[in-house]
């Protein structure tokens, strides 16, 4: 092939050691189209292959981005039997997690507070992202002035943000939503580990990207930092990249790194090369070396296709016609053969099958004989054309006879059609699920791209239309459209077809490409009033997917204007209503989809779950079932509907439905991880374990997952485990607001205020509108004596959801606990309004009452308590107690005989009996009962802590009630030596008082102890 020097430049570098100083192991093979650049590489490609123990991965302009580039590469050493078997792990769970992520299925919003819920600010992060974003937008679109100009950064930054908020929801894992927001991150470290494995394997790994002034813009920078960065890991040292391409690498990207870059440049052969070239393929006579010297101006392509096609080894060369393509087939006889070539310039590629259709019947036959020519390369089982002479036929073709040339492309659509009708017919679904199909997107391409080369101007609007289900797919394959564009423009000499390909192709490497690809779209006149409709509802599909639903409802309503009886619009106004909370307008939206079309099963899966927003759960178990039935693969709906189940008590049908949804699905760690929440509240720890174990094991970084095994450690006494997997929720997501709360829900717990304090203020931190820290918080300053502070965070929590029951109700107690007893009585009846059947704060506001003498009304609460839960004996307890001080002495002994016929072990319950009895004159079973209350309190003085103040305060009250005054101030004094604390020492005062109050005969003797606990306090 000549090139004696390149190819020597290559080899040699095999027999150097990697690891010297200057060892190349970066080459840029660089020159004009036609100079031998991709035939250079494949031969360099050879060179390496015959080396003992190398493996080499050929990727070409077939990928549209970094992660497409890894995924060929992984795929080219799987076939040398050097799989890169954890990233193609890793990237078929990044595949199925966008999927998820970008489906229109509906996804349980989070509550307020919850990890995901939107934020209002951006964060530093984003808003540098999007500045930067912004300012290279308006240089790569033309025209995109006026639209950046317009751009808000910190509208831009806020959309990623809640992007991540959404993804959240959507994914549940924090491992998950980095994964599909920066797939590079978490693709490229697992990419450059596996390729360090291959590379420990074998001697050397030679990475090779040709064509790479078409790829370049989107690989550069993933390039350029795993050859030179530490960012995703180490680059082996063993291994080489070999990037091949008519343009300068961009200093922009390589800048200092340019230097330690080999280039290659490659120019036109010299004469001597060019004759080495011809004596190989054996044209040796000067007339004919001379004769392809002037035709081939040394271009190494013509040069090399003019010596392999003299069938006479020389003889007989004549003086050739002036077009390129006469040169191309000049020593090809066979007139059949020549115009199969011809014909076969057509499709972008071609196969076996391709080659048929299009070749007259007499050469069918000669698939081998065309994928031998010169200008022909092979690619992946299939061939394709060198550009320089494809273009040249290309231009003879359609010039020469443009009927010809409309009907040939015509009929390679039609073929391309077929072949996507048949996959549909294999896939089923509905139409947008095809898109995920690489088979159904390249058949829809080619078909797409020779429709444009028939028929540009008729063909040009459902290309447009294409591109924007293309961005709802993602970005690399709306490139790959805008490509497509812009080639069978050309091609076809189509300038507005050349027009769009680039405009969009431009558009896809800006920030928020998807979003701007719309617009431009949105603007096109090519497109009818049903076209704008789709793009419309596409655009909010990514704005919905931004975590904007209010945009996203202005492009569904727009749609919905433009084509009522658009399905697909119709159900995405359906998901945006839901969305945004309207779940009755999400219910009507989705019914009229489901109208036009009742099988479209993602309406019925919105609708499903807006009636279980709504509560409405017969109708939800309708829709979710009908979605399963249409798609029994739909794990998500089986996960929905387990939602369902535990909604309405069913524990065993939601684990069933769980556990279907992970068989379709085994990577579906937030199945695991929510069958494990049901699995808690059943009290089945182990199996709640093992649950979380799977999820963690699927997804190593998956927050949720640990915090909510932390509960499980929780539920089961085992705080310091719980504590370390807090740790490690928040060591993977430092802004997991939840973790930290409820791991200063459990330090509280434990004891370790400070800490607990701590937590709570990361928690409002990274969260400031997360209620129930700020209420959490709140009940840290009550608990510590820090009132005023306490009811700031009771008003914070109030003020951002003001139907918090539960912090109404806990105001009312610190505001008890400061003497303001009117205001704490309004909080406990706000929050029963709030709650009907809130007991705690019936329970609370009726102990106000007792407190402040309202006998009454604490025992219409304390009734109101008994009403809700009749097997309560603290309720029932309590009504008694009012009883005694109401006088209402039979009711009083109802009550605590019911109490103690629910728990006899209670030595409480047995000791308000025994008062009950005394007070209403039964002197004898009295005593029966109090002694039966010190039987029940001396066993358990011996246990741990809380549970000997409890004995003791116990038995204190006890041995007043029997008005045994010195064993009352030895027990007394007992008690005190525990240290019981504040609130301990005024519960057992009251309970003294309340004795005194119903049984006088006890005063002094209580008294005496009442003084001594107060010189404590």
């Amino acid at each position: 092939m000549g090139r004696r020097g390149e190819l020597a430049v290559f080899r040699e570098t095999f027999a150097r050691d990697p690891e010297e100083t200057g060892f190349p192991f970066l080459f840029h093979v660089r020159g004009n189209a036609g100079v031998g650049k991709s035939t250079l590489v494949r031969h360099w490609e050879a060179v390496a292959r015959d080396q003992a123990s190398v493996v080499t991965a050929y990727v070409d302009d077939e990928v549209h981005d970094a992660i497409e580039a890894m995924e060929a590469v992984s795929s080219r050493l799987g076939r040398q039997g050097h799989p890169l078997k954890r990233f193609d792990k890793q990237l078929a769970t990044y595949r199925q997690r966008r999927h998820q992520a970008d489906s229109a299925a509906p996804v349980p919003q989070p509550a307020p507070g919850e990890p995901g819920a939107a934020g209002a600010v951006p964060s530093p992060s984003s808003m540098v992202a999007a500045q930067v974003g912004l300012a290279g937008l308006g240089a790569l679109v033309p025209g995109a002035g006026a639209l950046t100009g317009v751009l808000d950064p910190q509208q831009v930054a806020l959309g990623a943000d809640r992007v991540r908020a959404v993804l959240n929801t959507r994914l549940r894992s924090h491992d998950d939503v980095q994964l599909v927001m920066h797939p590079l991150v978490s693709l490229a470290p697992v990419f450059l580990d596996d390729l360090n494995e291959v590379a420990e394997r074998c001697a050397r790994v030679v990475l090779f990207f040709d064509v790479y002034e078409r790829t370049g813009p989107v690989l550069d920078t993933w390039l350029r930092t795993i050859a030179f960065g530490d960012e995703y890991g180490t680059f082996p040292v063993n291994a080489q990249i070999v990037l091949a391409g008519q343009l300068r690498l961009d200093s922009r990207v390589w800048g200092d790194w340019l230097g330690m870059v080999t280039e290659v440049r490659l120019d036109v052969f010299s004469e001597e090369e060019a004759r080495t070239l011809l004596s190989a393929h054996g044209v040796t006579d000067e007339p004919s070396v001379e004769l392809v010297l002037r035709l081939s101006g040394r271009l190494p392509l013509l040069v090399d296709m003019l010596a392999r096609s003299d069938p006479g080894g020389g003889q007989g060369m004549g003086d050739p016609s002036e077009t390129a393509v006469e040169r191309f087939l000049k020593w090809e006889p066979d007139p059949e053969r020549r115009e199969a070539a011809l014909a076969c310039a057509l499709p972008l590629q071609i196969d076996e099958d391709i080659y048929r259709a299009v070749v007259p019947e007499s050469v069918a036959e000669s698939y081998a004989w065309l994928r031998g020519m010169a200008f022909v390369s092979p690619q992946e089982g299939r061939c394709r054309y060198h550009d320089v002479v494809r273009a040249a036929m290309l231009r003879l073709r359609r010039t020469r006879s443009p009927a010809r040339w409309q009907e040939s492309h015509t009929r390679l659509a039609r073929l391309f059609e077929e072949r996507r009708v048949a996959v549909e017919a294999d896939i089923g679904g509905d139409p947008e699920d095809h898109w995920t199909d690489a088979g159904w997107r390249e058949h829809r391409l080619n078909e797409t791209y020779h429709r444009l080369c028939a028929h540009p101007r008729t063909a040009l609007p459902d290309a447009l239309t294409q591109c924007a289900d293309a961005v709802g797919l993602d970005i690399a394959t709306a490139r790959r459209w805008a490509q497509t564009l812009g080639t069978a423009g050309l091609d076809a000499d189509a300038e507005a077809v050349v027009s769009w390909g680039r405009r969009l192709e431009a558009a896809t490497e800006g920030e928020q490409p998807g979003r701007v690809v719309l617009t431009l779209l949105l603007d096109a006149p090519e497109l009818d009033s049903s076209r704008r409709a789709l793009v419309h509802t596409v655009r909010a599909e990514e704005l919905r997917d931004a975590g904007d639903p209010e945009a996203a409802l202005l492009d569904c309503e727009a749609a919905v204007a433009l084509a009522p009886d658009a399905v697909r619009s119709q159900a995405g106004l359906g998901e945006t209503y839901r969305i945004l909370g309207r779940h009755e307008e999400a219910v009507a939206s989705c019914t009229r989809a489901l109208e036009a079309d009742p099988r479209y099963v993602l309406a019925i899966g919105t609708r499903g779950d807006a009636y279980r927003n709504l509560e409405r759960h017969d109708e939800a178990f309708a829709d979710l079932g009908r979605a399963v039935g249409i798609d029994p693969q739909y794990a998500w709906a089986y996960a929905s509907r387990a939602q369902v189940y535990e909604a309405v008590g069913r524990p065993e049908e939601a684990l069933a439905d769980y556990a279907r949804a992970v068989g379709i699905d085994p990577q579906y760690a937030w199945a695991y991880g929510s069958r494990a929440q049901v699995y808690k509240r059943l009290e089945r720890h182990d199996e709640a374990f093992a649950d979380l174990g799977r999820a963690i094991a699927i997804e190593p970084q998956y927050a949720w997952a640990y915090a909510s095994r932390a509960q499980v450690y929780e539920a089961v006494g085992r705080p310091e485990e719980a504590l370390a997997d807090y740790a490690r929720a928040v060591g993977i997501d430092p802004q997991y607001a939840w973790a930290y709360g409820s791991r200063a829900r459990l330090l509280e717990g434990m004891g370790r205020f400070e800490e607990a304090l701590a937590d709570y203020d990361r928690a409002v931190g990274v969260d400031p509108e997360y209620a129930w820290a700020h209420a959490g918080r709140a009940q840290m300053y009550e608990r510590t004596g820090r009132y005023e502070e306490a009811l700031a965070g009771y008003d914070r929590a109030i003020g951002i959801d003001p139907q918090y029951a539960w912090a109404y109700a806990s105001r009312g107690r610190a505001e008890g606990a400061v003497g303001r007893h009117e205001e704490a009585l309004a909080d406990y009846t706000r929050a029963l309004d709030i709650r009907p059947g809130y007991t705690w704060a019936v329970h609370a506001r009726g102990a106000l009452f007792e407190q402040l003498g309202r006998y009454g009304d604490a025992a219409d609460d304390f009734a109101r308590a008994v009403e809700a839960d009749p097997s309560s004996d603290r309720a029932l307890s309590a009504r008694a107690r009012m009883y005694l001080r109401l006088g209402r002495y039979e009711e009083a002994v109802a009550d605590s005989a019911r109490a103690v016929g629910i728990d006899p072990e209670n030595g409480w319950n047995q000791m308000l009996y025994a008062v009950a009895l005394r007070a209403a004159g039964d002197g004898r079973q009295a005593e029966t009962r109090f002694a039966r209350a010190s039987e029940i309190f001396t066993a358990a003085q011996d246990g741990d802590a809380a549970e000997a103040v409890d004995t003791h305060q116990g038995l204190l009250v006890l041995l007043c009630a029997r008005s045994d005054r010195a064993g009352a101030a030895a027990r007394c004094e007992a008690l005190i030596r525990l240290a019981p604390g504040a609130d301990k020492v005024g519960a057992t005062i009251g309970n003294l008082l309340f004795l005194r109050a119903v049984l006088p005969g006890t005063g002094s003797g209580v008294e005496e102890v009442v003084r001594r606990l107060r010189q404590v306090l």
